[in-house]
């Protein structure tokens, strides 16, 4: 599809994977898409001389799937803007209609691609704005039901987050390179959208900030846990030696064992028995070695 917008009545040509569209195109933007349609990742090239951005963005990744995505590619002049396999049908958060409104308002490609831009952003932020929310449920459900399985909800959401700022940051290259070259486009556009991609940066870099401090929130209770779990064990299996030792001397089969004949030989031992554990307990208690071990852990508590 081939259509002249704005003021100045710049060009903009829709291309897709058909080839269907019966668009002339020059030269150079023939040879550039023919190579281009190849391309599966994020590129950028910026010809100063020539007053030419053009490259590919992945616009839409699944988190969970590697290989779900959606790319296009564009051909930027002061002029003219191309664009390759561009499906405005994945973004939910844009409106046709006002697109277009916004789009006969511009006076260059250079604002049309930013404006076009903002829209992708504007799709990200709503994506942000549902991590949020699941963001502040994970939050609580650290303190709440502190487990291995809230960990790795930690770490599934440090995953989309480096998702979605993988889909950011190729945005904001793109926006410094048509500044880079002063592409005539310097007016409200450009600072509305610069504007839109720093707050989704500023967004994105604060919840990382979230999660690493609940990461090294949880490496640090699972520390202690598991620290605390092994001086339990030791405690435990202290306290109980004397009932091994004793139950150990007199589980043996020697024939000259004298407390067999005493007629008190069973109280005694069950006595000494007891007295020894309790002192022994007693001693590690006076010298602080138990702590907290063998208090209850309060609901909801971190530590305790």
């Amino acid at each position: 599809m081939e259509e002249y917008i704005g003021a100045k009545r710049w060009k903009w040509m829709q291309l897709t994977k058909s080839g269907a569209e019966n668009v002339q195109v020059p030269i150079k933007v023939y040879n550039w898409q023919e190579q281009v349609r190849k391309n599966k990742t994020n590129l950028l090239q910026v010809k100063s001389l020539d007053k030419v951005v053009k490259g590919s963005l992945i616009y839409k990744q699944n988190w969970k799937k590697e290989r779900d995505y959606k790319i296009f590619h564009f051909y930027l002049t002061k002029d003219m803007l191309v664009t390759v396999d561009l499906d405005w049908a994945e973004l939910t958060q844009t409106n046709p209609d006002e697109l277009q409104r916004q789009l006969e308002r511009t006076e260059t490609a250079a604002e049309g691609f930013l404006l076009l831009l903002g829209e992708l952003v504007n799709d990200l932020l709503a994506k942000i704005d549902q991590f949020e929310e699941e963001l502040r449920t994970l939050i609580w459900c650290v303190k709440k039901r502190n487990e291995t399985g809230i960990l790795e909800l930690v770490y599934q959401r440090r995953h989309e987050l480096l998702v979605r700022k993988s889909l950011l940051i190729p945005i904001k290259e793109i926006n410094m390179g048509i500044e880079e070259i002063d592409l005539h486009a310097s007016g409200e556009v450009f600072v509305n959208t610069s504007r839109r991609i720093e707050r989704a940066c500023t967004l994105l870099i604060e919840y990382e900030n979230q999660l690493d401090s609940m990461i090294n929130l949880e490496e640090v209770i699972s520390s202690h846990r598991g620290n605390e779990i092994m001086k339990t064990l030791t405690v435990i299996t202290t306290i109980f030696t004397p009932i091994m030792a004793f139950g150990a001397l007199w589980g043996m089969n020697f024939k000259n064992m004298p407390e067999l004949e005493w007629h008190f030989g069973y109280v005694f031992s069950i006595f000494l028995i007891i007295i020894s554990t309790l002192l022994l307990y007693g001693y590690l208690k006076i010298k602080g070695w138990t702590g907290d071990l063998l208090k209850g852990k309060k609901k909801g508590a971190f530590f305790e």
